[in-house]
């Protein structure tokens, strides 16, 4: 069994000396893995893979603005996350690691390795990284627009977590299993007296960041993996990586998986989704 420098193998809560960012590490017996969570989301993101692959030694870290780390202030892009979780590393002993990322976390993956390709062995991309497809007539001031649904959550004060999650699937998730007993934790760490713990300000500015920034992705130099999805959120719908996109990312030469029969969130937040991640990252792992 793999032991964290700093940590030994016990789940770790709190603030580390550098870095700000509240984390918690999956104990297994490979060495750790990096594991960066997407624009709305928490380090809760990872319990499915823990669940489908629990020799992976994942260090889960909440971005600012998220959850255990709400409290982190701004500035919230993609360059700030990166020398958070580069702090993280130092704090914890960790010279280079495998990193994975899901959707913004992806492009946050990208750019740390862009930017400290001697901190990272390697990327597994999970339906986020290279640039993907933006919604129609996106422009910065329609952000908050784009992102009502999420934002609505903010407004609210949930009287349970079977309300939050129905109002969660119907209008990011659709493909989850609403009895998932891990929807459920995810969820309920989401919440704190009924609140959901997400900066608003967070989100907005991190997706004008992914959005309308500067993209790394070919610049990157340590071998990366993306996995992307049918679908976008819920059957049918087009999926963040197109022909268009596809053909640049082939082109580039990067190693691909395509994950049918799930959505955005369905690609991590699943049975099937996280075996599919978990078999690439085994293979990175080893």
């Amino acid at each position: 069994m793999y032991i964290l420098p700093k940590l030994g193998l016990e789940i770790v809560r709190g603030m580390a000396p550098r870095s700000p960012l509240a984390h918690e590490v999956h104990p297994g017996r490979t060495a750790p893995i990096l594991a960066v969570h997407g624009i709305s989301s928490s380090r809760k993101l990872w319990l499915w893979l823990h669940h489908q692959a629990p020799e992976l030694t994942l260090l889960a870290p909440d971005l600012r603005g998220r959850c255990d780390s709400i409290g982190v202030p701004g500035p919230f892009d993609r360059g700030q996350h990166v020398a958070d979780l580069v702090a993280l590393l130092d704090d914890l002993g960790l010279a280079r690691v495998h990193v994975i990322g899901m959707s913004m976390g992806g492009f946050v993956a990208v750019s740390m390795a862009a930017a400290h390709p001697e901190r990272v062995s390697g990327l597994t991309l999970v339906d986020g990284g290279p640039p993907m497809v933006s919604p129609p007539g996106l422009t910065p001031a329609a952000l908050p627009q784009a992102f009502a649904g999420r934002l609505g959550r903010l407004t609210r004060r949930w009287e349970s977590v079977a309300a939050y999650r129905d109002y969660f699937c119907d209008d990011l998730a659709p493909l989850l299993d609403r009895d998932d007993p891990l929807l459920h934790a995810y969820l309920a760490d989401d919440l704190r007296d009924g609140l959901v713990r997400l900066n608003g300000d967070a989100l907005l500015e991190d997706a004008a960041d992914i959005y309308f920034g500067d993209n790394a992705w070919r610049q990157v130099t340590v071998p990366m993996h993306l996995l992307h999805a049918e679908w976008s959120s819920g059957e049918g719908t087009p999926p963040a990586y197109g022909a268009d996109q596809l053909a640049a990312v082939h082109a580039a030469g990067l190693a691909t998986t395509f994950v049918p029969g799930v959505d955005h969130a369905a690609s991590i937040m699943s049975a099937r989704g996280a075996a599919a991640v978990a078999g690439v990252v085994r293979e990175a792992a080893a």
